[in-house]
């Protein structure tokens, strides 16, 4: 069975980021020769992030997502996610990323994507969803840039 993978909204953006090459250059190789390895999936709020997106890249980010599977958000992932700013690990105006975060756990996502070093990909943010969802009997999700998911093979070639 292959595992699952929450594609958080910065992986999808980074497909077009003419800003960042080396960025976009890994994502789009890592999208196009291995993710399909992957059980990919994102949520309503990755939709409705990218809803935002100015044209012509919303359209564009919202095909690359269309035929990935949907999580959906419930009544337990806002919990979950309330959780998150009440113990301080995420200030409430980052309710998103606190949001994506409890996606990936609720739904037992093995990997969360993303290339949020700030508020997703940070080591002690990591280690404090770990020690809370851990307590609070949540699975806890990996959370790694697609660097991470890049299979030696690709690396040698």
């Amino acid at each position: 069975m292959k595992q699952s993978i929450y594609l958080e909204t910065s992986v999808v953006g980074a497909y077009l980021d003419n800003g960042e090459p080396f960025r976009r250059d890994l994502t789009i190789r890592w999208w196009e020769h291995e993710m399909s390895e992957y059980r990919p999936v994102v949520s309503p709020l990755v939709i409705r992030e990218l809803e935002r997106v100015p044209e012509p890249h919303s359209k564009a980010y919202l095909k690359l997502v269309a035929p990935l599977e949907r999580v959906e958000l419930t009544d337990e992932v806002a919990i979950l996610a309330e959780g998150y700013i009440s113990r301080g690990i995420f200030h409430r105006k980052y309710i998103g990323d606190a949001v994506h975060v409890a996606l990936a756990s609720f739904h037992k996502i093995d990997y969360l994507v993303t290339w949020n070093f700030g508020h997703l990909a940070n080591v002690r943010r990591q280690a404090r969803i770990r020690l809370f969802n851990t307590a609070a009997g949540f699975f806890v999700p990996q959370i790694v840039t697609p660097e991470f998911l890049v299979s030696e093979m690709t690396e040698k070639g």
